[in-house]
C-alpha cells in the first residue's frame, strides 16, 4: 500500500509539473493566435490547433463546467447546440448542413477562453500582440500607399493582406481602444505614453479615412466615439463625443475625396435601388434582406435548418435574377440566424450578446476593450454576418474569451502582469 501511494503520489506531482509547463505555453499560443489574426487565415486556423492541444491538459472540469453554466459562457454553446439540432429538419445534403454548423464551432471555445483566463491568463500578451500586429499592418498599408514602387500591391489599394472591410475594421478597434488607453494613461501623469497613444489612434483613423474604407466601419465608430463620452463622463460626455467626432468626420469629409465617394455612392445606390435595378453593392444587400425576411416569414419558428441559406436562394431566383443576387449570406447576422433557426435562434443570439454587454459593464480599460469588440461585432451584424466570418468571429470569440476572463477575475491587465514579474 506504501510503494502503491509512493507511485501515486509521483504520477500526481508528474501530471502537475506537465500541467504547470503547459499554461505559460498556451497562454503563448492565444497570443500568437492574435497576432496572426490580421495578417494569416492558414497561421491564424494552424495556432489554433496547437492551443487547444496545449491548453485542454491545463484545464479542471469544475471550472470549465461553471463557465458552461454561466451566461457568458453557455449561451454561445447553446447558439451552437441549436445549430446542430437545426440540421435535422434541414432539406439540403448532410456535407451542406456540416458546411453550416461550421460557422457555429467556434463559439463552443468561449467557455474555455473564460476558464483560462480567469484563473490567471498572461491576457496582456494576446493584447499588446494584437496592438503589435495591427501596427505592422498600419505601417505596411501606408507603405504601400506612400512608395508605388513596390511590387507587392496587395489585394486592394493599401490593403497589403485579406480585404478593406476587415483591415478598416481592426484599426477602428484599436484606434478607440487607444483612446480608452490613453485617458488612463493621462489619469496616471504619464502624459508622454498617453499622447504615443492618441497620435497613433490618429493614424488608424487616418488610414481608415484616406486609405480603406468600409461604410460599416463608419457606423461603427460613430456608435463606439459616443458610447465612449457616455461611458467615461455621462450624457455631457456623449454630447461633448458627438461635438469632437463631428469635427473629425467633417475634416476628414473636406479633405478626402475618396471617403466623400465612398458614402455618396452608398446614398445614391440607396436612392436608385428598386426590384430592377439591384445591382449595386447597396442594391444587392437589400435584395439579401427582403429575400431572406420571405423566408423568415416561411418558418418562423425554428427556421429551415443548419445550412439551408443557400438552397433557399437558389430555389427563390428566377431567369431574370443575376447570379450576384443568389447568395449563400444574407449580410445580416440576425437574418442569417434566422433563416436557418426562426426566433427561437435569434432570441438565443440576442441574448448572448446581452450577456457579453452585461460582463463588460465595469469601469476597467480592459472592460472598455471587451466592451469594444462586442459593440464593433453587434453593430456590423446589421450589414455583415460577421459572427460567422472567420477573422471576425475569431475576433469575437478572443475578445470575450480573453477580456471576459479577466474581467471575472476582478484584475485589472496591469495589475496581473505586475503579479507575474
Amino acid at each position: 500500500m506504501t510503494a502503491m501511494s509512493e507511485r501515486s503520489l509521483e504520477t500526481g506531482a508528474s501530471k502537475g509539473d506537465v500541467r504547470a509547463r503547459l499554461i505559460p505555453v498556451a497562454d503563448g499560443l492565444v497570443a500568437a493566435v492574435a497576432v496572426s489574426l490580421p495578417w494569416s487565415t492558414s497561421a491564424t486556423g494552424i495556432l489554433i490547433v496547437l492551443w487547444l492541444i496545449a491548453l485542454v491538459p491545463t484545464l479542471d472540469g469544475a471550472s470549465v463546467r461553471r463557465q458552461v453554466l454561466s451566461m457568458a459562457g453557455g449561451l454561445p454553446v447553446l447558439l451552437w447546440a441549436l445549430g446542430a439540432i437545426g440540421m435535422l429538419w434541414a432539406d439540403v445534403s448532410w456535407s451542406e448542413r456540416i458546411a453550416g454548423l461550421s460557422a457555429f464551432h467556434k463559439l463552443l471555445l468561449v467557455p474555455l477562453l473564460l476558464a483560462q483566463f480567469r484563473r490567471g491568463g498572461r491576457a496582456q500578451w494576446a493584447i499588446v500582440g494584437f496592438l503589435a500586429a495591427s501596427i505592422a499592418l498600419l505601417v505596411a498599408s501606408w507603405a504601400l500607399v506612400l512608395t508605388p514602387g513596390l511590387e507587392w500591391r496587395g489585394k486592394d489599394w493599401g490593403v497589403p493582406v485579406k480585404n478593406y472591410i476587415l483591415q478598416s475594421e481592426i484599426f477602428a478597434i484599436c484606434a478607440i481602444g487607444l483612446i480608452g488607453q490613453a485617458l488612463e494613461l493621462g489619469g496616471t501623469h504619464r502624459r508622454l505614453l498617453a499622447l504615443l497613444a492618441v497620435v497613433a489612434a490618429a493614424i488608424f483613423v487616418a488610414n481608415i479615412g484616406y486609405v480603406a474604407t468600409s461604410r460599416t466601419t463608419l457606423v461603427v465608430m460613430a456608435v463606439l466615439i459616443l458610447l465612449f463620452g457616455l461611458r467615461q463622463f455621462g450624457w455631457k460626455g456623449a454630447l461633448a463625443a458627438a461635438v469632437l467626432g463631428g469635427a473629425l468626420a467633417s475634416i476628414l469629409w473636406v479633405s478626402s475625396p475618396y471617403l466623400r465617394l465612398r458614402v455618396s455612392d452608398a446614398i445614391e445606390n440607396m436612392k436608385t435601388y428598386d426590384a430592377s435595378n439591384v445591382n449595386t453593392p447597396v442594391g444587392l444587400r437589400f435584395e439579401y434582406w427582403r429575400q431572406s425576411l420571405g423566408f423568415v416569414a416561411e418558418a418562423p419558428v425554428i427556421g429551415h435548418g443548419t445550412g439551408s441559406i443557400a438552397k433557399l436562394f437558389q430555389r427563390a431566383a428566377t431567369p431574370e435574377t443575376i447570379p450576384a443576387a443568389i447568395a449563400d449570406n444574407p449580410h445580416n447576422q440576425i437574418l442569417t440566424v434566422a433563416v436557418q433557426l426562426g426566433v427561437i435562434g435569434v432570441l438565443v443570439l440576442l441574448a448572448m450578446w446581452v450577456a457579453h454587454l452585461a460582463l463588460f459593464r465595469g469601469s476597467t480599460l480592459v472592460a472598455w476593450f471587451g466592451l469594444v469588440i462586442v459593440i464593433d461585432n453587434i453593430v456590423s451584424s446589421f450589414f455583415n454576418s460577421h459572427l460567422f466570418d472567420f477573422t471576425q468571429g475569431w475576433l469575437y470569440v478572443l475578445g470575450v474569451g480573453i477580456m471576459g476572463g479577466v474581467v471575472q477575475r476582478g484584475a485589472p491587465v496591469a495589475a496581473n502582469a505586475e503579479s507575474r514579474t
